[in-house]
């Protein structure tokens, strides 16, 4: 594995004129990897000749009095993980590499971007997108690997890929969980002892949200009652719990083929996400 911190440097290697009938595998990521990281990266492996993974603490989608300063960081650490993942190139560049100017261009996500997280995260997703635009650029892969604990920026991410023809394919990878069904997050080292036991209860309520629903309850009794369940097994602050269409993320109705039941959890002092398909 060879680690690389120029984006030039990186695209004369990536260079698809150059690449013939390889295929490249990209797998983003903000580093401090975990389990869901590297399951990205071993499909990723499995399904292309090369794979590149970046790490890099995005500030474009931190707003004030997020954890950007906290957000853990070990690059040493997560060199060895991606080594052993398969991963060929690990590309670690700093934010002057990234973002060197600022034309004052934006990327504005759709109607998808003002529910969920993006409810009360303003600007989030123009960050998202931003970062995954640059990556898709300097990379140009044929797959680019999105874990569905993310399942807004997932749906936010296919449809800017689709609506503006961007050559990639997106690929959804499932999430992966510790054994308690905990979603698997870098942020979940932010936890203290009592929260780490109380988090599972994210996961107990979307089960019950899940059985709830193939009984037929309605969407809002279904959110009313996965928000109680959370309130009294947690001493987290729910942020949402929100059942939508998929991956439109509008209004569930009875006739939608596909929902989401997604929740945002905020614990002392991190924010925990997790969802379920319906």
């Amino acid at each position: 594995m060879e680690i690389i911190h120029s984006i030039e440097k990186l695209q004369q290697i990536l260079n698809r004129n150059e690449r013939g009938n390889r295929t490249v595998g990209l797998v983003p990521t903000m580093g401090f990897l975990h389990e869901g990281h590297l399951a990205l990266a071993e499909q990723a492996k499995e399904q292309n000749d090369t794979v590149v993974m970046s790490i890099f603490v995005n500030p474009a989608q931190f707003g004030p009095g997020e954890d950007f300063e906290s957000y853990p960081r070990d690059t040493e650490r997560d060199a060895k993980l991606a080594e052993s993942a398969g991963v060929d190139y690990l590309f670690i560049p700093s934010v002057e590499e990234m973002y060197p100017t600022d034309g004052g261009i934006r990327i504005l996500p759709g109607p998808q971007a003002t529910a969920l997280c993006g409810a009360s995260r303003p600007g989030h997703f123009d960050g998202v997108l931003k970062v995954v635009l640059k990556l898709f650029n300097i990379v140009d892969p044929d797959r680019s690997y999105f874990g569905m604990k993310d399942a807004q920026q997932l749906a936010i991410i296919e449809t800017f890929v689709r609506d503006f023809n961007l050559r990639t394919t997106i690929v959804r990878v499932p999430t992966v969980r510790e054994e308690d069904g905990l979603a698997k997050s870098s942020r979940n080292v932010n936890l203290s002892e009592m929260e780490r036991n109380e988090a599972p209860a994210i996961r107990q309520a979307l089960e019950l949200g899940a059985k709830l629903f193939a009984e037929g309850i309605s969407a809002k009794e279904i959110e009313t009652r996965v928000a109680a369940y959370i309130t009294e097994n947690s001493s987290g602050t729910i942020d949402y719990v929100s059942m939508l269409t998929y991956p439109e993320l509008t209004k569930y109705e009875p006739s939608s083929k596909e929902a989401i039941l997604a929740c945002a959890v905020k614990f002392e002092k991190t924010r925990l996400i997790d969802n379920i398909i319906l």
